[in-house]
């Protein structure tokens, strides 16, 4: 039986996800990769093999306890809302609130 994503969900300080990132981001890079070397091929095969990929990187980044929030797109809750990362940015250098969204990201430095 598969684990409770709410129960692999964590509270990470900034300094936790900074340590974290090069990993989500060595996912991240690979499973993107892969989708556009799945979407060079005929449309058939394509679509099923982009969905696998990027259902097994989001399953490896909840995994981790990151919250998946779109394609490429992650947040690390911080308590009082979330440190925002989007595939290919450097580094973790959003915060946003639980009610405001990716809309509402404001640079942390």
């Amino acid at each position: 039986m598969p684990a409770d994503p709410e129960r692999l969900k964590r509270v990470f300080t900034y300094d936790e996800a900074v340590r974290l990132l090069p990993e989500v981001r060595r996912l991240t890079d690979a499973a993107y990769r892969e989708v556009e070397a799945a979407s060079a091929r005929p449309a058939d095969s394509a679509q099923s093999d982009v969905e696998s990929v990027v259902t097994r990187w989001a399953h490896e980044i909840m995994s981790l306890g990151i919250d998946v929030k779109g394609l490429w797109l992650v947040d690390f809750d911080n308590g009082s809302g979330y440190y925002c990362w989007r595939y290919p940015e450097e580094g973790l250098q959003y915060y946003h609130t639980y009610e405001e969204g990716f809309r509402g990201r404001t640079r942390i430095h």
